[in-house]
C-alpha cells in the first residue's frame, strides 16, 4: 500500500497527515538494509555505516554545487530505525546540496530502458526549496543530470513523498537520486525506495486502415479560410486566431482592408474580425492571461521599382479571446516588420529584429512589461545595438537567458557561428558552434524538444532567399545542459516528392525544404511537415516524425495534399490533431484550403480521458490532482501555438512527473517559470501506447500571497551552459543598420508588389530570357507582367514594357 500526500490551500494543496494506524504499521516494519524487490536501493535508511574514515553512510554521497554554506549529518531523529540524513543550508547565493545515491555499480540501482520507476522517501523540512533530483548513467557518455521531478512541500513532521520517473531513455542502465535543498533551511530524510512500475498493457488493435495506423491521415475540410492568413494562434478557449492584415495583397492595403478570422473547431465555422492596422508580418505571443500581444506589422509596401522596401509599424495591440476584439497598447519604440517575440519567466515579453519605418534594420530590443501592461521606454531596456535579422528564433532557457537558434527569415544568418546565447542581465552575446550551413537556415524551423526540462533544441532545414539554392535536409541538435553546448549533426530530413511545375517527382540527394513546420505532439514526438525546395516555389510533399528519445526520423507519413510553402502554418489543436493553413507562392496567389492531420496515435483504439481536474489554476512547484478513466504513462503541458513563417519560439512541452494511485494521479509542476512561462496550457494525459487524451485547459502562474509567506518554492535553476567562450563585443550605439530593399528576395521591377519574381533564380535555371520565362510560366506567374523602370533580369527583350 502506498501512502499519499496531497496539498491543498485554496488553489494549493496542503500536506495531509498520514493515518496513525498506517504510520504505526510502518514504524514496526523491519528496516530494509540491502537492495531487493520491491525496493531496489541499497541502504535506503542510512543504517549501514560507510567505509572506515567515511562520514557518509554506505552507498550515499555528498553532492551539490554552487556558492552556499552547508552541513551534512547522520542523525538519530529517524523515521524508522536509528538513523536519518540531515542536510542544511545556512547561506546561499546559488546551487544546491543533496545526499545522493552513490554513482557506482555496487550502489546505484540497475534500471531498464523503456520502464518507469516510483521513487519515494520520508522527510521533514522547513523550506519549500526542496526538489527530487535524478541522475542517470548513459552507457556511452557516463553519468549525467536527468531531471527534477517534484517539489515536496514544507512539513514539520514526517511526511512521505513519492513520484514516478519518466520512461527510462535508451542506453541508460542505472539511476541515482536524492532530495536537493536549494534554499536556506534544513531537510531531514529517511527510508528511500525505488520500485519498478508494472508492465503496460498489450498493444491495442488498429481502429483504422493499416495505412492510417502507420502513417496517419490528412483531410481537407469543406470550409475554407476566409482570410489570407499569415499568422496562426491557438487561443485559450480552443479556437484559432488567423491574422491576415492586408494578406500580402497591396490592393487590400491601399483599400485599408485588414482582416483576421477566428476558427471554431467545435463547429467548423470561421468568423471574420475587424482588424485595426496591417498586421501582415507582425509578431505575436500569448500573454500570461491568455490575451494575444500583436506587435508591429506593415506600414508600407515596397515601391514599384524596388527602391523602397517594406516598412515596419510601431503599433501594438492585444487580442482578447473573450471579446474577439483588438485593443491598442502603447507603441513600440520603433517599427519591427518581422520581429521576434518571446515570453519570459516573469510574463514580460522581449522582442528583437525586423525592419524600421524607413526599411532599415532595427537594432533595438523592446520589452513589454506584464506588470505595467505596456512597452517600456528604450532607456529602461538593456541594449546591445545588435541586428538579429528578421524573425530570429529566440528560445527561453531554464536560467532566463535566450538561445538564438540560428533560424530566421530572409538572407544570411548572423555574423559569427550563426547561433548564440544572449544574457539579458549581463547584456552579452556569446556564440555557440556547430550550426551547419549557417547562411542557409532561412525559413528553417527550431523547437525546444520534449520535454522542456531536457533543454535540447532541434533546428530543421532551411535555404536562402537571396542566393536561392535548393533547400537543405540538414538537422542540427544542441544540448543546452552541457557546460559548453554546441550543435551536433542530426539525421537528414526524409526525402519526399517535389513539384517544380511539371508534376511531382521524387527528391534526390541533398534536396530538402524551407518553410518547414515543426509541431510538438502530445506523445512527445515532433511532426515535421510542409515546405518548399526553393524560395516561394516548388512545394515538397512529405511529412515525418522526429523522435527526441532516439534522435531519428520516422519517414513516410501521409503528406498534406495541399502545398504549404511561404506564409503557411501548422499547429497542434486541443484534440491532438494538427491543423495546416496557408500557402502564398511567388505568383501572388493564396491557398484558402484548410487541412487537418490525424496522427497514427488516434487510430490506436479508445483514448484515455481526464475525467476531472480538481483545480485549473496552477502554481509553480505545486502538486495538482487529476483523475483518469484508465492508467496513463505520462502527462504534460503544451503551450498553445503562436506561429508564423516557420517560427514559434514559445512552443514547448513541459513534463509533469506523476504520483500514481490507480486512476488518481497527482501531477508535479515545475518550480521554474523559465521552463514553463506563465499562461494557459493544454494538459494532456497519454497512455503507454502514446495515445493522448483530449486536452484540458489549465492556467499556470505564480501566487504572490504564497511567495510572501514562503510557501511557494523558488525556481530550481541549474548551471548549464556555464563554460561558454568569451562574449562578442557589442556594437556602439547606433540607430539602425542598412538593409537592401530586396531583402524579401523579390525583384520589384516586374508586375505588382504582390508578385515575387526571384532576385536570383534557382541554380538549374539558365541565365537566359527563355529559361527564366519558362520557369515563371511553369510556376503560374501572369503571362504579361509590366516592367517597372529598368529590366535587370532581361525579361523584356522586345522592349514593349512587359516581361515574357
Amino acid at each position: 500500500m502506498r501512502l499519499k500526500i496531497r496539498r491543498r490551500s485554496g488553489r494549493r494543496a496542503a500536506l495531509l497527515a498520514v493515518g496513525a494506524m498506517t504510520a504505526g504499521l510502518l514504524l514496526t516494519a523491519p528496516q530494509q538494509a540491502t537492495a531487493g524487490p520491491p525496493n531496489l536501493l541499497t541502504n535506503p535508511g542510512f543504517e549501514s555505516a560507510g567505509a572506515p574514515g567515511s562520514d557518509m553512510p554506505s552507498c550515499w554521497s555528498k553532492s551539490g554545487w554552487g556558492d552556499n554554506d552547508f552541513t551534512f549529518a547522520t542523525v538519530a531523529d529517524a523515521h524508522t530505525g536509528t538513523k536519518a540524513m540531515k542536510v542544511s543550508l545556512t547561506r546561499r547565493v546559488d546551487g544546491d546540496r543533496k545526499a545522493l545515491v552513490t554513482e557506482t555499480t555496487a550502489c546505484a540501482p540497475t534500471v531498464a530502458p523503456g520502464k518507469q520507476y516510483d521513487l519515494s522517501a520520508w522527510y521533514k523540512s522547513n523550506t519549500p526549496d526542496v526538489s527530487v533530483t535524478v541522475f542517470r548513467r548513459d552507457t556511452t557518455s557516463g553519468w549525467q543530470y536527468w531531471t527534477d521531478l517534484q517539489n515536496p512541500p514544507v512539513s514539520a513532521g514526517w511526511a512521505r513523498t513519492e513520484v514516478r520517473t519518466p520512461v527510462v531513455p535508451p542506453n541508460t542502465d542505472k539511476i541515482a537520486w536524492g532530495l536537493s535543498v536549494y534554499g536556506v533551511g534544513t531537510l531531514t530524510s529517511d527510508d528511500y525506495a525505488l520500485e519498478e512500475v508494472g508492465a503496460p498493457g498489450p498493444q491495442p488493435a488498429c481502429s483504422g486502415t493499416a495505412e492510417e495506423c502507420a502513417k496517419g491521415k490528412w483531410e481537407v475540410i469543406p470550409a475554407q479560410n476566409p482570410v489570407r492568413s499569415m499568422h496562426a494562434v491557438v487561443l485559450k478557449n480552443g479556437k484559432v486566431l488567423l491574422i491576415a492584415g492586408s494578406g500580402n495583397d497591396i490592393a487590400q492595403f491601399n483599400a485599408g482592408t485588414f482582416t483576421s478570422a477566428v476558427y471554431d473547431p467545435a463547429n467548423g465555422s470561421f468568423k471574420t474580425v475587424p482588424t485595426p492596422v496591417d498586421m501582415f508580418c507582425s509578431g505575436h505571443v500569448q500573454l500570461s492571461d491568455g490575451r494575444v500581444l500583436v506587435m508591429s506589422g506593415n506600414k508600407g509596401y515596397p515601391s514599384a521599382d524596388g527602391t523602397i522596401g517594406y516598412q515596419g509599424l510601431k503599433d501594438s495591440y492585444v487580442f482578447d479571446p473573450a471579446t474577439e476584439a483588438y485593443t491598442k497598447t502603447n507603441d513600440m519604440n520603433g517599427g519591427h516588420w518581422y520581429p521576434s517575440a518571446t515570453i519570459l519567466g516573469n510574463g514580460d515579453v522581449i522582442s528583437f529584429g525586423g525592419l524600421k519605418e524607413d526599411s532599415t534594420g532595427n537594432v533595438t530590443a523592446e520589452k513589454f512589461s506584464a506588470a505595467q501592461n505596456k512597452w517600456l521606454p528604450m532607456n529602461e531596456v538593456n541594449q546591445t545595438w545588435s541586428y538579429w535579422g528578421l524573425y530570429p528564433s529566440m528560445i527561453l532557457m531554464q536560467d532566463g537567458r535566450l538561445f538564438y537558434s540560428g533560424s530566421h527569415t530572409f538572407g544570411n544568418g548572423t555574423p559569427g557561428t550563426g547561433a548564440s546565447v544572449y544574457d539579458y542581465d549581463a547584456n552579452t552575446i556569446t556564440d555557440v558552434p556547430g550550426l551547419r550551413n549557417k547562411d542557409q537556415r532561412d525559413e528553417s524551423a527550431s523547437v525546444l524538444l520534449p520535454p522542456a526540462q531536457d533543454q535540447r533544441v532541434l533546428t530543421i532545414g532551411g535555404g536562402n532567399n537571396e542566393t536561392n539554392p535548393a533547400a537543405n535536409r540538414i538537422t542540427d541538435i544542441i544540448d543546452l545542459k552541457q557546460p559548453s553546448p554546441a550543435y551536433t549533426a542530426g539525421p537528414d530530413i526524409p526525402l519526399g516528392l517535389v513539384d517544380q511545375g511539371a508534376g511531382k517527382r521524387p527528391q534526390t540527394g541533398a534536396e530538402g525544404k524551407m518553410y518547414v513546420s515543426a509541431v510538438l505532439l502530445p506523445d512527445g514526438k515532433v511532426l515535421e511537415t510542409g515546405g518548399a525546395l526553393h524560395d516561394r516555389a516548388d512545394p515538397v510533399f512529405e511529412a515525418s516524425f522526429f523522435d527526441p528519445v532516439t534522435n531519428t526520423y520516422q519517414p513516410g507519413l501521409a503528406a498534406d495534399p495541399i502545398p504549404r510553402t511561404y506564409h503557411s502554418a501548422s499547429f497542434l489543436m486541443p484534440d491532438g490533431r494538427v491543423m495546416s493553413v496557408g500557402d502564398n507562392p511567388g505568383n501572388g496567389t493564396y491557398n484558402h484550403n484548410v487541412s487537418i492531420y490525424t496522427p497514427p496515435y488516434l487510430f490506436k483504439g479508445p483514448r484515455p480521458q481526464i475525467t476531472s481536474v480538481i483545480d485549473t489554476q496552477w502554481v509553480y512547484g505545486d502538486t495538482q490532482r487529476i483523475t483518469v478513466d484508465r492508467p496513463v504513462a505520462k502527462a504534460e503541458l503544451i503551450r498553445p501555438a503562436a506561429v508564423t513563417h516557420s517560427s514559434d519560439p514559445n512552443q514547448r512541452f513541459v513534463d509533469l512527473p506523476m504520483t500514481v494511485n490507480g486512476n488518481t494521479v497527482d501531477l508535479n509542476v515545475t518550480s521554474n517559470p523559465n521552463l514553463a512561462p506563465p499562461g494557459w496550457y493544454m494538459l494532456f494525459a497519454v497512455d503507454a501506447n502514446g495515445v493522448p487524451s483530449v486536452a484540458k485547459w489549465v492556467h499556470l502562474g505564480g501566487a504572490p500571497a504564497l511567495a510572501k509567506t514562503g510557501e511557494q518554492p523558488s525556481a530550481h535553476q541549474h548551471t548549464f551552459a556555464d563554460a561558454l567562450g568569451a562574449p562578442k563585443k557589442n556594437p556602439a550605439k547606433r540607430d539602425s543598420v542598412p538593409v537592401a530593399p530586396s531583402v524579401a528576395g523579390c525583384d520589384r521591377h516586374y508586375g505588382s508588389v504582390n508578385l515575387c519574381v526571384p532576385t536570383r533564380f534557382p541554380a538549374e535555371v539558365k541565365e537566359t530570357t527563355k529559361a527564366r520565362c519558362e520557369w515563371l510560366a511553369a510556376h503560374q506567374y501572369p503571362k504579361r507582367m509590366k516592367v517597372n523602370g529598368s529590366d535587370p533580369l532581361r525579361l523584356d527583350p522586345d522592349r514593349d514594357g512587359y516581361a515574357c
